[in-house]
């Protein structure tokens, strides 16, 4: 590290003030990274030790002034990840280390790629990015975890984690991308007459049932509607056994709706006057990511709608160019939504266990290629512009 560079481990994001933090994050930045985002995990208390979420931000400063950063937390379970280390856990335990605690450079209960390296503008990126990878590693090793995570890296930032030692994995998500449909038809014409038909029919039956989709956002959002949101949540977190543990409290989802007024947005499902179903979602100019859905009434196909369809029709009057729905979810695929890669990358100090771990990347690897081929052949999705028709 720079010898002008000074390290700083932040307990907590308030430790940091928000102007300085967003500064380095930059005004285009995915909510994940923001302040604010991080102090309502924290805050709240969902991401806090005694969640397992342990913060352990790492900073670089230069004097007083902050020059680049990385959110990062201890953590002492795989859950709330997305990117499944479970197995690793599981041989580490055959093996005799003790995997927990373990460092995580990323957000919280947030898969979705965003930079993991925040720098100052005008700062030299390359060292800067070298510092704070040369951090996570050394007070992970003096910390006591048996290793480091990088989740959700954008794809430079995992090449560079790659050079210097880590092993780097790729899994999938599925996106839903505009190439500039003018129009929802222009969407629908990407599929055959037959799929084409199945989409309108799911999307058509809330209205046969006498249900309104509506999105609401922005002055309209108010605590009934933060509290509603931690309710559907809540519902359906109750209905995935044990992999679907609450780990959000209502009073993060007061935070995010006050702290992130211009970010989130919850689409809602109203029948006889009554909301029964809805979605959590946050907004930037170019994106949209779906986050958490639920309902207190089953309607056939109102997840597709609430979830899928109705956000897919925003996104095209908004002119933005990618949803994305979160992790998994292979029914996206019949909809649309294409196979896209994510990065991690990952160093276990147990060189036994590092190693069993890269050869299984290396078989896992192996895989992607026809996994991302039989996907979009299930899409079907045809080339666009579509050949005959006018784009404008």
């Amino acid at each position: 590290m720079a010898a002008d560079l000074r390290l700083q481990i932040l307990e907590s994001i308030t430790d940091v003030p928000a102007d300085d933090w967003d500064a380095l994050a930059g005004p285009d930045a995915p909510p994940f990274i923001r302040h604010a985002w991080l102090s309502a995990m924290e805050e709240s208390g969902s991401a806090r030790l005694e969640t397992g979420w342990e913060p352990q931000h790492l900073t670089l400063w230069r004097g007083k002034r902050l020059v680049a950063a990385s959110p990062a937390y201890r953590k002492h379970h795989s859950m709330g990840e997305y990117i499944y280390d479970f197995n690793w856990a599981g041989a580490a335990e055959r093996l005799g280390i003790e995997y927990y605690p373990k460092l995580v450079v990323g957000a919280p209960l947030s898969p979705a790629t965003s930079p993991r390296f925040l720098i100052a503008a005008g700062e030299e990126v390359a060292t800067l990015r070298l510092a704070l990878i040369q951090a996570a590693i050394e007070s992970a090793r003096e910390g006591g975890c048996s290793s480091v995570h990088f989740l959700y890296p954008q794809e430079d930032e995992a090449e560079l984690l790659e050079e210097q030692g880590l092993a780097r994995r790729i899994t999938l998500q599925f996106h839903w991308k505009n190439p500039g449909y003018r129009g929802y038809d222009d969407y629908l014409a990407r599929f055959d007459s037959k799929r084409r038909s199945q989409l309108k029919r799911e999307r058509g039956a809330a209205a046969q049932q006498g249900i309104i989709i509506r999105t609401v956002r922005g002055q309209e959002l108010g605590l009934e509607h933060a509290r509603r949101a931690y309710g559907f949540y809540e519902a359906t977190c109750e209905t995935r056994g044990p992999w679907g543990q609450v780990q959000l409290n209502e009073d993060f989802f007061v935070r995010a709706f006050r702290s992130l007024p211009d970010t989130v947005e919850l689409v809602q499902a109203e029948s006889k006057g009554k909301v029964i179903a809805g979605a959590f979602n946050l907004v930037t100019a170019e994106r949209l990511y779906g986050r958490y859905w639920g309902c207190h009434e089953e309607h056939p196909f109102l997840h597709f709608h609430v979830c899928l369809y109705h956000s897919v029709d925003e996104c095209i009057q908004a002119g933005r160019k990618v949803f994305e729905p979160g992790a998994g979810g292979e029914h996206k695929i019949a909809r649309g939504f294409e196979p896209t890669a994510v990065h991690s990358a990952h160093l276990i100090f147990d060189e036994t266990l590092d190693k069993a771990v890269r050869d299984f990347l290396r078989r896992e690897h192996a895989h992607l290629r026809p996994a991302i081929e039989q996907a979009e052949q299930l899409a079907g999705l045809k080339p666009w512009p579509i050949q005959g028709r006018a784009t404008g």
